[in-house]
C-alpha cells in the first residue's frame, strides 16, 4: 500500500499555527518538568516493568490461539508510563490509569477518591493507605507512576518539543534458515502450470520504523516492511512469464502524524490509526481483550484515537481522525479511504470498471502471484463518529460508523455463514454505557446493523469486600448481525451467533495467596463452522491459585476446562442423525517464576492438556520449559534462553506459550508433535542511543521429517530461525 500524503510538510503547517497558542509557557518550568520526569530509574524497577509487560502479553495472548498477534500498541502504551511515570497528582487520574490495565476500575476509583478527600499525595507510599489496594498491586503499578506535587500538567514550547522529544529509528532482519518448498527451483513451464508454486522473492523478513515522541502529545513516524517470500525488487522473471510488476521496495508502508491533549484537541490523527470506542462491539480496531485470570478485565477501556505503528496490513485505518472535549462532552470523528486485499471473481470486471468480490484476504502477505494479484483489489470507505459524555463515575455515548466498498461483494457464502456480511455497504450504529457507584459498576453496549441484525452485552463488577471481587457479562449477538469492525469478548472469532453469560471471582485470600476464577457457558443459534446444527452450547472454566510471599518469588497453578461443539470425526452425513457431539479439553499448568540474585531470573513451567473428540482417539500433550533471564545491573549485556520439550499426539493437543524476542516483536508459538525447543535472545547496549538483538532458535522434531505445509514446508525435522535488529535513540 502507498502511502499519499507527506508527513513532514503537513506537520510543519500544523506546528506553524498550534505553536504561538498552545505551547506558551516558558522554557525554564519545562525544563524542570523535563529533569522531573528523566530522573534515573533503578534496575529493580525495570524488571518489575519488563516482568508486567510480559505477563500482560503472555495473559492476553495464552487465550487468543493466534501464533502472530502484534502487540506493539500494548508495549507501546506500558513502555511509555515507564518512560514517563503518570503524576498521580494531576487532574483526571483515573483517566491515565484505567489505560494502565493494572488495577480494576474500583481500584483507580479509590486511589481518586483518596486524593479528593485528603489532598495531593507527598509521597508513594501513601497508597499503602488506600483500602482496596495491597502490596502486590502498589509494586505492579510503581514502576509506571510518580508523585509530584508541584505541576500538574506540562504545555511546553516547540524548542522544548525539538530538545526533549525521543527519536526511535530500528531497523530488523530476520529468515529461516532451512530451505521452504517456496524457494525452490523450478522451470518456466511449471510455474505456468501452478502459478503460487513458489514464492516471488527471498525468504527475508525486513522491517524498519522511525518513530518520533515528545511525552504522550505528539507522535509521527513511518513503519515499513517486506515480509518472507515477498519481492524487494520486480521479479524480471514473473514479470515475463506472468506479465505482473511485483514490488519495487517495500511490500507494505505505513505512516502517522499524532497530537493528543494539545489545546482543544483531545486527540487529533493523520494517516494510520486506530479506533477503540464502547466495549467493542460497534466499532474496535486493533488489539482487544478478551477472557483471562484478570477476571475484572472483561469491561473495556477504550483508547479511542490512537496512532498507528504495526505492521498487520489490514487492521487499521488510514485517513483523518479527530476528538473534542468540551466541558463533559467528547465528541469524536473519523474517515479513512484505502486499498484492501480481496479476492475478484474470474471476468468479473465490468465495462463501467466495477468488480465483483468473492472474499477478503486478510493475511498481508504477497509472495505469491495470486496474492499479488489480490493486493489491494478493491477500496473500503469508512466514516464514522462518537459522541459521548464522560465523567469519573459515568460514561454514556453514542456510535455510528459507515462503512463502504468500491465493487459488489458476493463472496461464496455456506450453510453456517449465510447471514454473514455479503453487501458494498454496512451501517452500523450503538450505545454504550459505563457506570461507577462506590463498589458497583455497571456497564455495556447495544449495536444495530444495516440489516436489522441486533447485539448487545451488560456487564457488572463488584467489589464484594476488599478481598472479593465479582464479574459478570451477558452477551447476545444475533446471527444476522454484521459488523467487520466489531471486537467484543466472546467464544468465536467474531461477535455474531452467540449467546452467554461469563461470571468471575477473584478472592484475595492473604498477602500471600490469590485465587482467580471464571465460569463461561454460551450457545450458539445457527450453525458454525464445523458445527452443523442450531442449537449447540458449551463450557469454558478457568481457576487459577497465586502464591506470592515475596517480590522475588511467584507461583500460580491453574486448571482450564472447555467443551465446545463440534462435528464428530468421520461421520456419515448421509446416514448419522447424532453427527454433532463436542470437544472436551483440560489444560493443567504450574509456573514458577523465581528472582535468583540481582542479575538472573529463572521462570519453569509444566503444562499437560487432554482432547477428547467423538470419532477420534483421545489425546494428551505435554509441555516441560525452563527460562533463563541475565540482566545484570548497569550493563551492557543482556540475554534470554529457553530450553522446552514437548509431547503432544497431534495439534489438537496443542500448547501455546509466550517467548521473549527481539523488542517489538511478538510470537506466541504453539507446540505440538513431539520435540525440543531452544532459543537464546541477547541485547547490547553497544553505546548511548544504540542497542542490538540477536536472536536464534531452532525447533527439533523427533516423530516427523517433513515441517509445516504448502509453500512453508521444509523436508527435515530441525527449523532454525535468526533475528537481528538494532536501535537508534536521538
Amino acid at each position: 500500500m502507498k502511502v499519499k500524503f507527506l508527513i513532514y510538510p503537513l506537520i510543519t503547517c500544523i506546528f506553524s499555527c498550534i505553536s504561538q497558542n498552545l505551547f506558551c509557557q516558558d522554557t525554564i518550568k519545562g525544563y524542570q518538568y523535563k529533569i522531573g520526569h528523566k530522573q534515573k530509574r533503578n534496575y529493580g524497577k525495570e524488571l518489575q516493568k519488563q516482568f508486567i509487560i510480559e505477563q500482560s502479553i503472555e495473559t492476553i495472548a495464552e487465550n487468543s490461539e493466534d501464533e502472530d498477534i502484534d502487540y506493539t500498541t500494548l508495549f507501546d502504551l506500558l513502555s511509555f508510563y515507564y518512560e514517563h511515570p503518570i503524576n498521580l497528582n494531576k487532574k483526571n487520574i483515573w483517566e491515565d490509569l484505567s489505560q494502565l490495565r493494572l488495577l480494576n476500575q474500583f481500584q483507580v476509583n479509590a486511589i481518586s477518591d483518596h486524593i479528593s478527600k485528603h489532598g495531593k499525595l507527598i509521597t508513594i507510599y501513601e497508597l499503602q493507605s488506600v483500602e482496596l489496594l495491597n502490596q502486590n498491586d502498589i509494586r505492579n503499578i510503581i514502576p509506571f507512576v510518580v508523585v509530584n506535587t508541584n505541576i500538574d500538567a506540562p504545555n511546553l514550547s516547540f524548542s522544548e518539543m525539538v530538545k526533549y522529544g525521543k527519536n526511535d529509528l530500528f531497523i530488523r532482519y530476520s529468515r529461516v534458515i532451512e530451505q521452504t518448498e517456496g524457494q525452490r527451483e523450478i522451470d518456466d513451464s511449471s510455474w505456468l502450470q501452478s502459478r503460487n508454486a513458489v514464492q516471488l522473492g527471498s525468504p527475508d523478513n525486513i522491517y524498519m520504523r522511525y518513530r518520533f515522541k515528545y511525552l504522550n502529545n505528539i507522535s509521527f513516524g513511518i513503519t515499513a516492511e517486506k515480509d518472507v517470500g515477498e519481492s524487494f525488487f520486480t521479479n524480471k522473471r514473473a514479470e515475463n512469464l506472468f506479465g505482473i510488476t511485483s514490488n519495487k521496495g517495500f511490500d507494505f508502508y505505513s505512516a502517522h502524524f499524532y497530537l493528543k491533549d494539545v489545546g482543544k484537541f483531545k486527540a487529533l490523527a493523520l494517516g494510520d490509526y486506530h479506533i477503540q470506542l464502547g466495549q467493542g462491539l460497534t466499532f474496535w480496531s486493533g488489539l482487544a481483550f478478551g477472557k483471562s485470570s484478570d477476571i475484572m478485565g472483561i469491561k473495556r477501556n477504550p483508547i479511542g484515537i490512537r496512532p498507528y505503528a504495526s505492521v498487520d496490513e489490514n487492521v487499521f485505518l488510514r485517513g483523518a481522525a479527530t476528538e473534542l472535549k468540551w466541558k463533559k462532552f467528547n465528541f469524536l470523528a473519523f474517515g479513512s479511504k484505502k486499498a484492501i486485499d480481496a479476492n475478484l471473481e474470474s471476468d468479473s470486471t465490468s465495462t463501467d470498471g466495477d468488480v465483483t468480490i468473492s472474499s477478503f484476504q486478510s493475511s498481508g502477505t504477497h509472495s505469491t502471484i495470486g496474492e499479488l494479484e489480490d493486493k489491494d483489489a478493491i477500496e473500503e470507505s469508512i466514516f464514522g463518529g462518537e459522541i459521548s459524555i464522560t465523567d469519573k463515575n459515568y460514561t454514556f455515548g453514542i456510535i455510528s460508523a459507515i462503512s463502504s466498498y468500491k465493487g459488489n461483494v458476493n463472496r461464496n457464502l455456506f450453510p453456517y455463514s449465510q447471514f454473514q456480511f455479503n453487501s458494498n455497504f454496512n451501517w452500523v450504529t450503538g450505545a454504550h454505557y459505563n457506570w461507577i457507584n462506590r463498589n458497583f459498576n455497571i456497564f455495556g453496549e447495544i449495536s444495530r446493523s444495516n440489516n436489522n441484525g441486533i447485539a448487545q452485552l451488560h456487564g457488572i463488577l463488584i467489589s464484594l469486600h476488599p478481598k472479593v471481587s465479582l464479574s459478570i457479562l451477558y452477551r447476545n449477538y444475533g446471527k444476522d448481525y454484521q459488523n467487520l469492525f466489531s471486537n467484543a469478548i466472546s467464544e468465536g472469532s467474531r461477535n455474531v451467533n452467540e449467546k452467554g453469560i461469563l461470571s468471575g471471582l477473584n478472592f484475595k485470600l492473604n498477602k500471600k495467596w490469590t485465587l482467580s476464577s471464571y465460569f463461561d457457558q454460551f450457545s450458539f443459534p445457527w450453525l458454525r463452522y464445523q458445527v452443523d446444527a442450531p442449537n449447540t452450547a458449551g463450557v469454558d472454566v478457568f481457576g487459577q491459585l497465586k502464591y506470592k510471599p515475596t517480590k522475588k518469588l511467584e507461583i500460580y497453578s491453574r486448571v482450564r476446562h472447555r467443551n465446545r461443539p463440534y462435528n464428530s470425526a468421520g461421520r456419515s452425513e448421509l446416514t448419522d442423525l447424532d453427527f454433532v457431539s463436542s470437544t472436551d479439553q483440560w489444560n493443567y499448568r504450574l509456573n514458577i517464576n523465581v528472582q535468583i540474585s540481582e542479575s538472573i531470573q529463572l521462570r519453569s513451567r509444566v503444562e499437560y492438556m487432554t482432547f477428547k473428540r467423538n470419532g477420534l482417539e483421545n489425546e494428551t500433550g505435554t509441555l516441560i520449559l525452563q527460562d533463563f533471564i541475565f540482566k545484570p545491573p548497569m550493563k551492557k549485556i543482556s540475554l534470554n534462553a529457553r530450553f522446552a520439550l514437548f509431547d503432544t499426539d497431534s495439534y489438537n493437543s496443542r500448547i501455546y506459550s509466550y517467548e521473549n524476542d527481539v523488542l517489538y516483536f511478538y510470537r506466541i508459538p504453539a507446540y505440538f508433535n513431539r520435540g525440543a525447543r531452544i532459543y537464546f535472545t541477547g541485547r547490547c547496549k553497544i553505546k548511548k542511543g544504540i542497542d542490538l538483538w540477536i536472536r536464534w532458535s531452532r525447533w527439533s522434531y523427533r516423530n516427523i521429517d517433513q515441517i509445516s505445509s504448502g509453500l512453508n514446508e521444509i523436508q527435515g525435522n530441525t527449523k532454525s530461525e535468526i533475528r537481528a535488529q538494532l536501535r537508534f535513540q536521538f
